[in-house]
């Protein structure tokens, strides 16, 4: 895959990155935690022929700065309506995964005259349950533990692992690849400070502490499409059912024997499904 050139624009007086591609209808997609723009950037060749993609990094992800501050879900809504405003965009698709999910519907909530449709991919803010792995990064001395497990040697140790592994034909799955990156950048010290800011904002030793269900009480009929892979072992998929009470009539779709990436687990099958619903 070629890799695509970003865009840095200065939000709050901090460099903040993003993709920009194409003309037509616009989409703005929202990565989840550990994630980047990256997450999206196999399907710019899909898509930017008809529409025109917007993927930032958020705050404490990717290329954009890591500040001290508010990484709250209402935090990151705010600065996804800053982008649009700079980029001239009124009006949005929103596709959002996992934590990306939950700053899409805060911004419907927030900013709903900004929002065309939605599009929620294995989205968090739906219910209570959520991986221990997320849970355990909320618990006192976590910030204590990371350096150690996100250290040269382990990542060494890891990525030996894989290769040994894929000498005897194993190849990784999408969700492998993709914690596996993420779990990379936590080498930074400021990316695990956003980490853990960003983590606790949302999750609790308990799970999941944000319900849209509870909290944003959406009186807006806003066109909605949720995918989940049935494998999903970060978020369950019956979390799709409860999107239905936030959004009473949204289309749900399940891609089968897919985990937390559905949209990498079957591409061409996804961008297919986002561009067929912006159509209806």
């Amino acid at each position: 895959m070629t890799k695509l050139r970003t865009q840095t624009a200065m939000l709050n007086g901090r460099e903040f990155v993003f993709l920009d591609r194409g003309e037509g209808p616009a989409m703005l997609f929202i990565h989840g935690l550990t994630g980047s723009h990256r997450n999206w950037a196999h399907l710019v060749n899909e898509l930017e022929a008809d529409h025109r993609v917007v993927a930032p990094d958020l705050w404490g992800h990717g290329a954009s700065a890591k500040p001290m501050g508010d990484y709250s879900l209402g935090a990151h809504a705010g600065t996804m309506r800053d982008l649009l405003d700079a980029l001239g965009i009124e009006r949005v698709t929103l596709v959002g995964h996992s934590l990306g999910g939950g700053i899409a519907m805060q911004l419907c909530y927030l900013f709903p005259e900004r929002v065309e449709r939605l599009v929620l991919v294995a989205s968090g803010g739906l219910g209570r349950s959520v991986s221990p792995l997320l849970r355990a990064a909320t618990v006192p001395g976590a910030g204590w533990v990371l350096p150690v497990i996100a250290s040269s040697w382990v990542r060494g140790q890891g990525e030996a692992a894989g290769r040994a592994l894929g000498f005897v034909g194993w190849h990784a799955s999408p969700d492998v690849t993709e914690i596996w990156r993420g779990f990379k950048s936590l080498a930074d010290a400021d990316t695990r400070r956003a980490f853990l800011a960003t983590t606790r904002s949302v999750i609790d030793p308990g799970g999941q502490t944000v319900n849209a269900r509870d909290n944003l009480n959406l009186d807006i009929d806003i066109p909605t499409l949720v995918v989940w892979g049935t494998r999903d072992r970060m978020i369950p998929a019956w979390h799709a059912t409860l999107a239905e009470k936030v959004f009473p009539g949204c289309r749900v779709e399940l891609f089968e024997g897919a985990g937390h990436f559905p949209h990498l687990d079957e591409p061409e099958r996804f961008a297919e499904l986002v561009s067929d619903f912006m159509k209806e």
